[in-house]
């Protein structure tokens, strides 16, 4: 494959293009894709046109580029989120008309959570999860979920890294968070109050798969002073039960939803 005088592939340029692009940039110029791409200016010209005849990218009036429908279309393809999303939605749906505050389905990717499918609530509560948006793990219940019912390989691999604190909740000292981890794979639930936004509380549990290996992590945030976990976690409990199946899952949940209600 070829690469450029700087060593980089013309993937790899390409995928810094496609990355330029986020919620608050949906459109942008060519000059301004060579900006944030740090990439010469005829190398982004010559590379935005390749993408634009294939559809990948597509032109707006204005001149701006945007991401393309067929880019959508070809990462959609045999893609194994599509099952996961859609086995999710009606369950999801069910929590967010209950619990009335944002719903979110996210997975583990690299050193994020990666979040596939989300649900908006007009609640007061902060939320900065993004569909296709990445929160680190320690920094969200969704995340600690994730990895608590992971293999051990997982867990020693978060633990042996420097972790950021985002705000005086966030964990991050590695036997602090080793025992909160442990205490998850108990209790089968996360309850995490202001660790990366002060205000908000985020209450997550497993959806397991087939192999009965952790997939997916369901999870609620709503305001700190709402969380009334005993009832939010039977409401996540049951709809992840029934995701879990819906994957041909064939496991038990433990009685984590007995064991919440004790506090």
């Amino acid at each position: 494959m070829a690469n450029s005088s700087s060593g980089e592939s013309v993937i790899h340029r390409f995928v810094k293009i496609v990355s330029a692009f986020d919620d608050t940039h949906r459109s942008l110029t060519v000059a301004d894709l060579a900006r944030r791409t740090d990439l010469p200016a005829r190398t982004t010209y010559r590379l935005v046109n390749d993408l634009l005849l294939e559809g990948l990218l597509q032109r707006e009036r204005g001149g701006q580029v945007r991401i393309g429908n067929r880019l959508w279309e070809l990462a959609s393809r045999s893609s194994p989120m599509s099952g996961l999303r859609e086995a999710a939605l009606p369950f999801m749906e069910d929590v967010q008309s209950v619990v009335q505050h944002h719903t979110t389905l996210g997975i583990l990717d690299g050193n994020d959570v990666l979040y596939i499918e989300r649900l908006v609530s007009d609640s007061s509560a902060v939320n900065i999860t993004r569909l296709a948006g990445r929160l680190p793990i320690h920094g969200t219940s969704s995340g600690l979920v994730l990895v608590a019912f992971s293999p051990a390989s997982v867990q020693e691999q978060l633990l042996s890294r420097q972790l950021t604190r985002y705000t005086d909740f966030t964990i991050t000292d590695p036997a602090e968070l080793r025992r909160h981890l442990a205490e998850i794979r108990q209790r089968g639930f996360a309850v995490m109050a202001g660790i990366i936004v002060p205000e908000s509380s985020g209450i997550a549990v497993p959806v397991f798969g087939p192999d009965n290996a952790v997939v997916a992590a369901l999870s609620v945030v709503v305001p700190r002073q709402e969380e009334n976990v005993p009832a939010r976690v039977q409401v996540l409990m049951t709809a992840a039960r029934g995701i879990s199946r819906a994957l041909g899952w064939k496991g038990k949940l433990q009685g984590a939803v007995r064991r919440s209600q004790g506090g």
